[in-house]
């Protein structure tokens, strides 16, 4: 017997086999069950998600010696000719190369005759867009009333180019495009019928590659054991077909949310120089800046498509960015990915747009600058009713020499002798103590943070959620500079302030400042210390 391949082996015979559909399955059920059949039917959906299978299927429901059947037996001669292709009395039409008026009129002539051997005479013609207005115009009557004995199932890729009478006489199903994780099972469950060791994260990978596409994903997987043999491994796959792994568009990503310039390039530099498509690498960004996005607003919308790890990252990194800073990203690198289609050198427009991205990340926005003069008007930390503070958790871009870098992350790398316990609250109480000295303006905010303990080099700092605006306008690059450096005097320890929201902590009401009395000259007004405060914050001079 002739080699298959294995989307043709292990094609769906049953509604139960079909992966990722249950939407569709469920309402053709009950439809047979009930025999409540429609005259017509209309499959659409994107490629290899199971339109024609799902067609045949239904047609072996209605045409089995047992039927019309749910189960179909799968073994008696109309379900093994439906199976083949062959059966008299089920008609599979090429709507690509059939799409003339004669080739319909002759359908219509042909659907007055009974069924050989099943209950019904059933058409399924796919890609039935393809057919002309004038084929489409010859096949409405019969359509609106066939013979009771005739089905029509109707499959394609593009329904606005059918014509709305047609469709207005059509029971219309839309199969959704399968979850990767759903695809990544079904690769498990073909290797394990077939004796290949398939890794996990391989099986990921294809199913990512697929795009919601079954056939696509087992015609993938026919081609890696022709390479591979019967062990394939996540990098086989990402060498055959040229993709990146889901890890390295994460670490990616991270490096930019972080303002990471020199290591963003380096890793996108490295994807170039192994050959892989600049272009395919855009949309994998921008996929994982979607996901992350998704993940921000409704975290359980990816629990299908995306592997754990996957979603820790995500979790993890949608505490660098804010909503309106990520749909800014998305858009300048679909700008980019527009420009790169047309580009012979695309690395450069790439490292343009991340680089752009960056500098993005880094700029004040309006909202941040309004933000600050209230605070400033006010003497006091912002209401928690106010707007979405538009401050980053994200680290500040490193400015040392490289040289100096480098000598950190030696230092960072080598264990020293552990230093004494310090007293995590004393430190922070006195560092709010210091800023309330020094930085009035931002007092209000600090004190509203609890002190609750030591994570690495990090001493995290919890605020209750009605004071998540003050923790997000302290997590401004600059301010988040200064309170390190704080920290760092009054400690004596290399340690770092996390910020992070938490239920359950003290409101704290913070500290009004009492307001500087009225300059009576032009000197005094600029000696003020408020003034001067707002000055050295946004960048500003008096003029005269």
């Amino acid at each position: 017997m002739s080699y298959q391949v294995f989307a043709r082996k292990y094609r769906p015979q049953t509604f139960d086999d079909l992966v990722g559909q249950a939407h569709v399955t469920r309402t053709l059920k009950n439809a047979v069950e009930q025999n409540r059949l429609a005259h017509a039917y209309l499959f659409v959906g994107p490629r290899g998600i199971g339109k024609t299978s799902t067609a045949r299927i239904l047609a072996k429901a209605l045409n089995c010696v047992n039927g019309p059947t749910v189960t179909p037996c799968g073994v008696c001669d109309s379900c093994k000719e439906i199976t083949g292709g062959n059966s008299l009395d089920v008609l599979e039409i090429d709507g690509a190369s059939n799409n003339g008026v004669e080739q319909v009129r002759e359908l219509r002539d042909n659907v007055r005759y009974a069924p050989s051997k099943g209950h019904f005479k059933i058409y399924i013609i796919d890609e039935v867009h393809m057919l002309t207005s004038a084929a489409f115009n010859a096949l409405l009557k019969t359509l609106e009333e066939p013979p009771p004995h005739v089905k029509f199932i109707f499959a394609t890729t593009e329904p606005q180019k059918v014509l709305p009478t047609i469709l207005s006489r059509c029971q219309r199903f839309d199969l959704h495009r399968i979850p990767a994780n759903l695809i990544a099972q079904h690769l498990q469950f073909i290797s394990g019928k077939e004796k290949i060791a398939l890794d996990p994260a391989a099986a990921h990978a294809i199913a990512k590659g697929a795009d919601g596409g079954l056939r696509d994903a087992e015609s993938m997987l026919d081609q890696l054991v022709a390479f591979c043999g019967d062990k394939i491994a996540e990098p086989d796959v990402l060498s055959v077909f040229g993709f990146t792994s889901e890890q390295t568009v994460a670490q990616f990503t991270e490096k930019i949310l972080r303002g990471e310039t020199p290591e963003a390039l380096e890793l996108l530099h490295a994807e170039a120089d192994s050959g892989k498509d600049m272009m395919k690498l855009m949309s994998d960004l921008i996929s994982y800046l979607r996901d992350l996005l998704v993940g921000k607003v409704k975290p359980e919308a990816l629990a299908d498509d995306l592997n754990p790890d996957l979603q820790k990252s995500l979790e993890s990194q949608a505490a660098l960015i804010e909503t309106d800073r990520l749909l800014e990203l998305i858009d300048q690198f679909a700008a980019a990915e527009g420009r790169m289609k047309w580009a012979p050198n695309k690395r450069l427009h790439f490292e343009v747009a991340v680089i752009k991205a960056i500098q993005t990340l880094n700029q004040v926005t309006l909202n941040e600058v309004i933000e600050n003069l209230a605070a400033l008007r006010d003497g006091k930390a912002p209401s928690s009713s106010s707007s979405e503070g538009r401050a980053s958790a994200r680290p500040t871009p490193s400015t040392k020499p490289e040289t100096a870098r480098v000598a950190e992350k030696t230092s960072t790398a080598e264990p020293k002798t552990a230093p004494p316990p310090v007293d995590y609250k004393e430190v922070w109480q006195k560092t709010v103590e210091k800023v309330r000295a020094t930085r009035k303006l931002i007092a209000g905010w600090v004190e509203a943070g609890t002190a609750l303990g030591i994570e690495g080099r990090f001493l995290t700092v919890g605020f209750p959620p009605e004071q998540k605006t003050a923790m997000e306008s302290l997590s401004i690059p600059k301010t988040r500079d200064y309170l390190d450096a704080v920290l760092k005097e009054i400690s004596g320890q290399d340690w770092k302030i996390k910020f992070v929201v938490k239920e359950g902590l003290p409101v704290a009401t913070p500290v009004e400042t009492a307001a500087p009395k009225k300059p009576e000259t032009q000197a005094t007004f600029k000696d003020d210390p408020l003034i001067r405060e707002a000055l050295e914050i946004f960048k500003g001079e008096i003029t005269t």
